[in-house]
């Protein structure tokens, strides 16, 4: 008989090696052990999980308002150093201008200054000229009273030697303005 309950385990659930009495106590202890945690540790380990998955959303978030505040630094850093850049030609640009004025403005004064120094010389030539003209006239009048005293041996008198020698001077002068 005891051959029998074995055979007809074997038959069925028992074929699979699997013993039923022992299947039931299995289940009965899962069950009796899945209430106790549920009354004692379920709460906890639910609260645990809700707190960590908590702070892993938090983390995330965290982690998402940092990534949007690093691209909005980023564009403002960007739109900073494009306006920097801006800036930086203007200002370039302003330099140029006022190096080019300042260059302009220098050539003129060398001009002016040119035109006055050219000015100046040609009244000092024009002075030394008549300068020289005019000690010439008295060096040649002397000259040519001494000459005219020597071949006439004759003193005669300067003042009237001076006016003659003074009116040839003009007819000279007036004879060359005609050529």
């Amino acid at each position: 008989m005891l051959h029998a309950p074995l055979m007809a385990e074997s038959q069925g659930i028992g074929a699979l090696g699997i013993d039923l009495n022992s299947l039931i106590v299995y289940l009965v202890n899962f069950a009796v052990l899945a209430i106790i945690l549920y009354f004692f540790a379920y709460k906890r380990i639910i609260g645990v999980l809700d707190t960590r998955a908590d702070r892993i959303r938090e983390s995330l978030e965290e982690a998402e308002r940092v990534r949007q505040e690093s691209e909005d630094q980023q564009t403002a850093l960007k739109q900073a150093l494009d306006e920097g850049r801006q800036e930086g030609q203007r200002v370039l640009a302003e330099a140029r201008e006022a190096a080019e004025k300042y260059r302009q403005q220098q050539q003129i004064t060398a001009r002016e200054e040119a035109d006055n120094i050219l000015s100046r010389a040609r009244l000092e030539i024009e002075a030394e000229r008549d300068s020289a003209i005019e000690q010439v006239r008295s060096e040649f009048a002397g000259l040519a009273i001494t000459a005219a005293e020597r071949v006439i041996r004759k003193s005669l008198d300067e003042n009237g030697h001076r006016d003659l020698i003074d009116g040839v001077l003009a007819e000279h002068d007036a004879a060359k303005g005609e050529r």
